[in-house]
């Protein structure tokens, strides 16, 4: 059975750093695209960055030279580092499996941009 588990959300002051982390289990983590998703309160999803097998990388225009996302296939871990942030990036934060669509999900784990 597919696992995503993130973690590392948190409270922090705009310009300030984060990364998260999402652990995965279930599948063969080094054959899949990844991506981060978030949703903002009262707003729908919105694709943050994906990393396919090769290590190509997308990132929407609002994250672009802020965020980085990276996987380690040998912990099978996704990672988003996350820097100079905004209130505007706040939300819950998802990471998923990415097949054409996003298929799997995992709980999500809150970040909040507030001084």
């Amino acid at each position: 059975e597919v696992h995503l588990v993130e973690s590392g959300g948190g409270v922090v002051q705009p310009g300030g750093s984060l990364r998260l982390s999402c652990a995965a289990s279930g599948f063969t983590f080094s054959s899949d695209d990844m991506s981060w998703v978030r949703q903002a309160p009262g707003k729908g999803p919105e694709r943050v960055s994906t990393i396919n097998t090769g290590a190509y990388t997308y990132y929407a225009d609002s994250v672009k030279g802020r965020f980085t996302i990276s996987r380690d296939n040998a912990k099978n871990t996704l990672y988003l580092q996350m820097n100079s942030l905004k209130p505007e990036d706040t939300g819950l934060y998802y990471c998923a499996r990415a097949r054409g669509y996003h298929d799997y999900w995992g709980q999500g784990t809150q970040v909040t941009v507030s001084s």
